[in-house]
């Protein structure tokens, strides 16, 4: 597999890496990156993650084989209105985001009707470290990415994403977008909310100040994630929101059990709690499924 021509729309830790994988295993002659500062132009390229950066979207757009959005999802929609005038006909057109059914309800429409293909695409693959320096060639290798064709994806073209997805790495599963956004909301969305809400709670200022002091590397480990982006995180959340409310409910619901076993001093409740969780844990590890 070789492209021409590559356009990042977005290059920050994902686009970023992508250029890196990208030029790693010699996937594409020229690969390009939008950007919106000219601040970001000179970094993006010194650190080699693509060849040349601009901030004219019509000139990195011109002529790719495949563009790749990297932005935050609130902002996919209107850079594809501003984009698709420029799109070459036949050009492969898919994104990086964390949530599906209204990327793909939304894109894939103003891509069609520019001669484009759209499918979307979740590398589920990432840091709470941002922008261009965060960016690693091997960021994708031995991670899941969801592809989420529906009827009006081509075979070719899904071919073809796949097999790019493949060659940086990465190991493909294809889904509907309704099932991803799904799954995502217990397993990426969720776990984000709880490490927040552990960072909000536990380092609030009302608590004495020596509570931070005996914060150790659990608490940094659990909270790790909650250093992100806080314009994407609120980003998927809204897009999520429906789905995300309701595993966030469940959630509160078995914490409540947990709370209630505390008040009556059930020790078997309790280390029922923790030992379920530790054998799920410890076969997922270890690769295997998850006990009922």
């Amino acid at each position: 597999m070789h492209f021409q021509k590559v356009s990042l729309l977005g290059v920050g830790l994902l686009g970023g890496s992508i250029g890196l994988a990208l030029k790693k295993r010699k996937l594409a002659a020229r690969i390009e990156g939008f950007v919106r500062r000219d601040a970001s132009i000179a970094e993006c390229e010194s650190l080699g993650v693509v060849d040349r950066a601009s901030r004219d979207l019509a000139t990195v757009v011109k002529d790719a084989d495949l563009v790749i959005l990297c932005t935050p999802l609130a902002q996919m929609r209107e850079l594809t209105a501003q984009f698709t005038p420029h799109l070459k006909r036949g050009a492969l057109v898919t994104d990086v985001g964390s949530v599906k059914a209204s990327v793909v309800a939304e894109l894939e429409g103003p891509v069609a009707n520019a001669g484009g293909i759209f499918i979307g695409s979740h590398p589920m693959a990432g840091s709470e470290a941002a922008g261009p320096k965060a960016a690693r060639a091997d960021l994708f290798e031995g991670a899941a990415c969801v592809l989420t064709p529906n009827a009006r994806s081509t075979p070719a073209a899904l071919k073809q994403l796949d097999e790019f997805w493949s060659a940086l790495g990465a190991r493909t599963l294809r889904l509907s977008p309704e099932i991803h956004d799904d799954l995502v909301a217990r397993c990426s969305h969720l776990p984000h909310v709880v490490a927040a809400e552990l960072a909000n709670y536990v380092l609030s200022p009302a608590h004495p100040k020596e509570q931070a002091l005996l914060c150790a590397n659990g608490f940094r480990d659990t909270t790790r994630i909650a250093s992100g982006s806080t314009e994407m995180w609120r980003d998927i959340a809204l897009a999520n929101r429906t789905k995300l409310a309701r595993v966030l409910g469940v959630f509160i619901e078995d914490l409540q059990e947990l709370q209630l076993a505390l008040e009556r001093g059930d020790a078997r409740a309790i280390e029922e709690f923790f030992e379920t969780a530790k054998v799920r844990r410890d076969a997922w590890v270890d690769g295997g499924k998850s006990p009922e």
